[in-house]
């Protein structure tokens, strides 16, 4: 059995410590000093607003029209934000990451954007000339979290997702994934690659728990089905946004006793460690990661007992949500609702 976390008090320390020093590098005001730590979400259920910047653009939920509107501005194409009431996320993607000057300007610069309630009941015209609910779209897309947007190029062919939250540092590389078309020479997995990297601490280390299954990570079940679910953690070394994982939400009580009803294991994505994956097929953590397109760490995937994959989380995840996607997995709310989102709000149709 391996050991428990290693988030010593000494390890806290550290943290502390670096972000202070950033702050006092950067000072109050600056946007690398303001944001670009990681930020603090308290995603406890409350009432938040339906809200989107004022450098949106107003629409008719036509985007056919939008897009060519777009066009005509010059633009390189069409971006659609998908928002919810009583959204966290949603609120921190506002007030911290559209709210930067550089990503505001740099952002509506090259895109018109337009905002959907992702459970929304309005009308909308897709690209493809058919009328849908907005909360219809949304599914139709595999949103499962929000916030989220959707990038199309002038010609209406979809360019990228981003689906849930990115920290500000992440979210300008999905921009600039998006406007300098690095699309078109590879993943945005690749790119990021190549990308300036976020923010690390202890180089050498990486976090453990005791409810990770040791090695050999056999996880066929295309064969034989389990008797749980599976839940796969992709992690990193020295992984600010993993250690954030670990010191919160993974210590819940509520979460601990949800974890114990999955089979579930721990992948570093830069290893060459063996996996049997759930569809049988004999890959290291390295191709596995690289094969699901993986690029956020942690990416916490879940998958059924006949190894199919359910949903991923590849964002931002506080305490709530990960509680609530355990609970969405365990009692089979998938097949019944085709979003997480969908099923919170209790909207089948």
């Amino acid at each position: 059995m391996r050991s428990a976390i290693r988030f010593s008090f000494w390890r806290y320390w550290v943290l502390l410590l670096t972000l202070l020093l950033l702050a006092s590098l950067f000072g109050p005001g600056h946007a690398a000093g303001t944001d670009e730590a990681f930020p603090s979400i308290d995603d406890a259920p409350r009432t938040i607003d339906l809200e989107t910047p004022d450098w949106f653009q107003l629409s008719f939920l036509d985007l056919q029209e939008d897009l060519e509107r777009a066009a005509e501005r010059d633009k390189k194409g069409l971006a659609v934000y998908f928002g919810m009431r009583h959204c966290p996320y949603c609120e921190v993607m506002l007030n911290v990451n559209l709210a930067a000057p550089d990503i505001q300007q740099y952002f509506s610069e090259h895109f018109d954007v337009i905002a959907l309630d992702a459970l929304g009941s309005r009308d909308v015209v897709t690209l493809e000339g058919e009328v849908v609910r907005e909360r219809v779209f949304a599914a139709s897309l595999g949103l499962n979290f929000t916030p989220a947007f959707t990038f199309y190029n002038a010609d209406g062919e979809e360019i990228h997702r981003i689906r849930g939250y990115y920290p500000p540092y992440r979210f300008r590389a999905a921009l600039e994934y998006v406007i300098d078309r690095h699309d078109r020479e590879g993943s945005f997995r690749e790119y990021l690659a190549r990308a300036d990297p976020p923010p690390k601490f202890e180089i050498d280390d990486i976090n453990e728990q005791p409810f990770f299954q040791d090695p050999p990570h056999l996880l066929d079940r295309s064969r034989i089905s389990a008797q749980r679910p599976l839940m796969v953690f992709f992690e990193r070394r020295a992984c600010h946004a993993c250690d954030v994982l670990h010191s919160e939400p993974l210590t819940d009580e509520q979460v601990l006793e949800r974890v114990q009803l999955f089979d579930t294991v721990q992948l570093d994505l830069d290893a060459d460690t063996p996996v049997l994956t759930p569809n049988g097929e004999r890959l290291t953590a390295r191709e596995w990661g690289e094969q699901l397109d993986i690029h956020w760490a942690p990416t916490i995937l879940f998958f059924d007992e006949n190894g199919q994959e359910i949903l991923r989380i590849d964002s931002v995840v506080g305490l709530n949500r990960l509680r609530h996607t355990m609970d969405y997995v365990l009692t089979r709310a998938y097949e019944e609702y085709p979003t997480y989102r969908r099923w919170r709000a209790g909207r089948a149709d």
